[in-house]
């Protein structure tokens, strides 16, 4: 036995006559006997002088724990015994079975009805809602209806195949038990279904549930069927033997056995609850919360314990499961009761899971009660908590049963056992299963707290999640849910840092220590840790103890979180990747709108070896977002680095002007393509005998053309890169559009081939006059044959070209492209042979881009036709195929003006004719001698008047032209 769901006392004994049937009508008993007399009983409080006819409602309408006396026996109530009777509240009635049916009006046992069809039934069921009756007389099956008064109405009679035992309505249907099987008998049709065999040792026991489904009886099991007969999948009840009667009171139900009454619960598995000893039992009926059990000749009650007498029991035995649900069947009215006692259950429940080793059960009944974190979690020694106020709340909590006047059993009937202090669990670890416990914790309290959104700020809601989130993350870690704890770092959380950090670092939880760091707002913490990894990781040692590779672009994706609040630890953390991740680090500066002159200034005093690498791809990748003093920065930078290279060199002798470094070729690079810089400064800083390419890019920047190509020509004997400078000039000034003649430079170069080699000296002196303090502020720009310096003087000495020897051509040529301060030192000079064949392959090569009368006049006059043949003869068939489009172009136009005036004269030539009939179009008069105009179509007269008086009122469209005719 579980637990005492019903106390037995006997009602009555000694009765006369045997017992054959018995009902309750409110707290009196009806026995029917066999003798055929009715014999009613009440209780014996309720006194011995009341009439059988009195007013049953004024007094209680439950049965009384107490002895029952005969109040009156009713003889000859019926011919023969009464084999059955049913009370019918509703309608005030009572039906009996006994050589037929009869209905009697309570309570003055006033005779109705009597169905006289029914003579010879044995078995029959009441459908109340409807009214209708259903019994069974041999193999007929008969439905009557009562009309609501005296009479009732044969509704259907149908055949069945065997006799029926048992019967109950079932909704529309029939539920019948015959001999050997089960069926469902359509009432309205008299379709049979059949539903299963009935048992070999006992007859068929048909129970109607009060949800409406039925309990059919297979010797010792009752199976569920639903009101169709289709099995359930509730599972079956189990009787210690087959049972002759079952009644059925929520969460119960009892069967009468031959030698006592069994008692099993309504939910699976149907345990068994409590046996009475009640032997010989012949009668069992249910009787407003109590039962009646009929013997022989005496009767007993069967009243049920008080509800809150039953969850004491079931808790004291430790049947948690089945105290919450008779929790659940407490009246709504003790709602605030119910929910204590539930709270009570859950927790020593709870505490029972837990020392069985059912962590994740146990979890389930903790949060079901509703009990504060801080209750649960002194549990686990292993989970290190912060210190505050709250955590004192758990001894409170530990002793709530003792204190809390609802858990106390005094007004459902509690014990003093329920109400015992929780056990302490775990006083340290022992042999407990700790994964388990901690999966537990993990996986539960993290279903119910995470989604909390934003905790209010204040202390005690933030003391508590700080408690919480700090214990999840403990009991993530011990149970191996490493990625988990990583997410709960990643979102909102009020972990304590000191503690998840101490531990983090323990056990090596790297990632997570970083998310901690970062959701702190511990930057550099966690910069330093990670910057600490990355070096580890390269590292075969400590790869192995590391649970994951670290890269360097892990510390670049955690810089780019903090460029907006904190410039200057990025700034300091980006120089330990800035090398092996240059591109990204750049990115990385670019992204975050990290000024690039603070980039600079940084790196120029913290790292000066990376400032070229940083200014190098800031400028491959945005050369707008570099600005002039930074690009002058990263030219210096590449100078002195060649500057010292070029020192090396010269001290060993081994110094050529075609020798080529890597930082040699950048600056060369660097120079041609970047447009910012200050030519002048850095001219200043180059050796006046050597560098002379760099040299030339300088003073071509300076627009100096006329020594940039020297230098090219005499100093570097290099004609190609001479070429290829004319050439970008010569685009660079087309793509400008200017109005300069950007051919000219082709000229410089002609120049400059035609005249003598101009030495080392002087080129040195120009250099110098052009960086001297003096000339800084207004370079010089390129002469040759545009400049516009001397002019009158540059024509004279072109006239000169035509007539003059060679040694004269090279004086005057020279002179034509130098500043008047160079005259004297000119002629102190000397001369040399010219660069004749370059002259050609010049010509030969940009006739199109060089004009041919002035290139003639340069040349000297030995020089022979047959030379000029490849720039002639490409130039003279462009200027004749020039002239030839130039006159179609002229005759077109001319062709085009004539048809024009044509036109003209033809317009001109219209005339109209005005008769005596002639209308104005507007006034609709006659034109008569009156001054009149006509529109263009030739056609439309008005008068001058009623066309200028239109204009005035926009009649007809502005503008339209007319013609005035007198």
């Amino acid at each position: 036995m579980v637990h005492s769901a019903y106390d037995s006392f006997e009602l009555l004994k000694d009765n006369p006559s045997k017992i054959e049937s018995i009902e309750s009508y409110g707290s009196k008993l009806l026995i029917g006997c066999s003798d055929g007399s009715l014999r009613i009983y009440s209780p014996k409080s309720s006194g011995s002088d009341r009439s059988p006819t009195s007013d049953f409602h004024s007094m209680s309408m439950e049965l009384q724990k107490e002895p029952y006396i005969l109040e009156k026996n009713v003889t000859g109530f019926s011919r023969r015994s009464l084999v059955s009777m049913k009370v019918i509240d509703s309608r005030e009635l009572l039906l009996t079975l006994s050589e037929s049916i009869a209905f009697h009006k309570l309570p003055n046992l006033e005779t109705l009805a009597v169905i006289t069809k029914a003579k010879g039934a044995n078995v029959y069921s009441w459908d109340d809602r409807r009214g209708f009756l259903c019994f069974a007389r041999q193999k007929r099956v008969c439905i009557f209806r009562h009309d609501g008064g005296r009479g009732f109405v044969e509704v259907k009679e149908f055949g069945v195949p065997d006799t029926v035992k048992s019967m109950s309505w079932c909704g529309e249907n029939i539920c019948l038990g015959i001999r050997r099987e089960y069926v469902i008998l359509n009432a309205t049709s008299g379709a049979l279904t059949n539903v299963f065999p009935s048992g070999r040792l006992a007859p068929p026991l048909v129970v109607s549930l009060p949800s409406g489904e039925l309990l059919l009886g297979k010797d010792n099991i009752g199976v569920f069927v639903d009101q169709n007969g289709k099995l359930l999948q509730e599972g079956r009840i189990c009787w210690s033997e087959a049972p002759s009667v079952v009644v059925i009171q929520k969460p119960y139900a009892i069967a009468l056995l031959p030698r006592y009454i069994e008692i099993r619960s309504l939910w699976s598995p149907y345990a068994l609850i409590q046996t009475i000893v009640l032997r010989n039992g012949r009668h069992l009926i249910d009787s407003n919360h109590a039962l009646v059990v009929g013997l022989d000749n005496s009767a007993y009650g069967l009243f049920p314990v008080p509800l809150g007498a039953q969850i004491v029991q079931l808790t004291a035995s430790g049947n948690f499961e089945e105290a919450l649900a008779l929790c659940k069947l407490l009246p709504p009215e003790d709602s605030s009761l119910r929910s204590a006692k539930e709270s009570s259950i859950h927790i020593r429940y709870a505490h029972n899971l837990f020392d069985n080793g059912s962590y994740e059960e146990a979890m389930e009944h903790f949060l079901a009660s509703q009990v504060d974190i801080t209750y649960v979690l002194p549990f686990y020694p292993s989970i290190a908590l912060p210190k505050t106020t709250l955590i004192t709340e758990t001894e409170k909590l530990m002793d709530m049963t003792l204190d809390d006047p609802h858990l106390s059993g005094g007004s459902s009937g509690f014990s003093d056992e329920m109400e015992s202090p929780p056990h302490q669990l775990l006083e340290s670890d022992g042999n407990a299963d700790r994964r388990g416990v901690l999966d537990a914790v993990g996986d539960r309290y993290k279903k119910s707290y995470k989604g909390r959104g934003n905790i209010p700020i204040s202390s005690g809601a933030r003391e508590m999640a700080a408690i919480l989130d700090t214990a999840l993350l403990q009991a993530l870690l011990f149970t191996g849910q490493s990625f988990a704890a990583l997410e709960l770092l990643k979102g909102l959380n009020y972990c304590d840092v000191k503690i998840c950090e101490e531990i983090l670092q323990k056990n090596k939880h790297y990632s997570a220590l970083l998310e901690l760091y970062r959701c702190n707002s511990m930057h550099r913490e966690a910069l330093k840790l990670l910057h600490q990894l990355v070096e580890e990781s390269k590292t075969s040692e400590s790869q192995t103890e590391l649970t994951q590779k670290f890269k360097p672009e892990m510390i670049i994706d955690y810089l780019k979180t903090i460029c907006g609040t904190d410039p200057m630890l990025v700034l300091e953390f980006s120089m330990t990747v800035l090398e092996s991740c240059p591109t990204q680090t750049i990115e990385l500066f670019l992204s975050g709108n990290i000024p690039a002159d603070l980039v600079n200034s940084y790196l120029k005093q913290h790292a000066p070896n990376l400032q070229a690498t940083y200014l190098e791809l800031m400028l491959a990748m945005n050369e707008s977002s570099i600005s002039g003093n930074l690009q002058n920065e990263m030219l210096q930078i590449y100078l002195s680095e060649v500057l010292d290279w070029y020192a090396d060199l010269s001290a060993q002798h081994k110094w050529d002007e075609k020798t080529y470094s890597p930082t040699r070729k950048k600056l060369l690079s660097a120079l041609e393509t970047i447009s910012g810089y200050h030519p002048e400064i850095l001219l200043k800083r180059l050796p006046p005998d050597a560098l002379s390419e760099e040299r030339a890019i300088l003073l071509g920047k300076m627009n100096q053309h006329e020594l940039a190509l020297s230098l090219y020509v005499h100093k570097i004997h290099a004609p190609e890169l001479a070429l290829s400078y004319c050439d970008r000039v010569y685009e660079s000034v087309a793509n400008q559009q200017s109005t300069k003649s950007s051919g000219n430079i082709y000229l410089t170069l002609l120049q400059i081939y035609l005249n003598p080699r101009r030495t080392t000296k002087y080129f040195e002196k120009r250099i110098t006059n052009l960086t001297s303090p003096q000339n800084m502020g207004t370079p010089k720009l390129g002469s040759g044959p545009s400049s516009k310096v001397k002019g009158s003087r540059a024509s004279k000495k072109i006239a000169a070209i035509e007539g003059a020897e060679d040694t004269k051509i090279s004086l005057s040529n020279t002179e034509s492209s130098r500043s008047d301060g160079d005259t004297d030192e000119i002629g102190e000079e000397g001369s040399s042979s010219i660069m004749l064949d370059e002259a050609m392959d010049l010509l030969s090569q940009r006739w199109d881009r060089i004009n041919g009368a002035q290139a003639l006049k340069l040349l000297p006059n030995e020089t022979k036709l047959q030379n000029l043949l490849q720039f002639l003869g490409p130039l003279l068939r462009k200027s004749s195929e020039a002239y030839r489009n130039s006159s179609v172009i002229k005759s077109l136009r001319q062709s085009e003006n004539l048809q024009v005036r044509d036109e003209l004269y033809n317009q001109r030539k219209s005339s109209i004719k005005i008769t005596s009939d002639s209308m104005c179009s507007l006034c609709k008069k006659k034109i008569g001698t009156s001054v009149f105009a006509v529109y263009p179509n030739g056609k439309t007269l008005v008068h001058f008047v009623c066309f200028r008086d239109s204009q005035n009122m926009k009649a007809v469209s502005k503008g339209s032209p007319i013609r005035r005719r007198t």
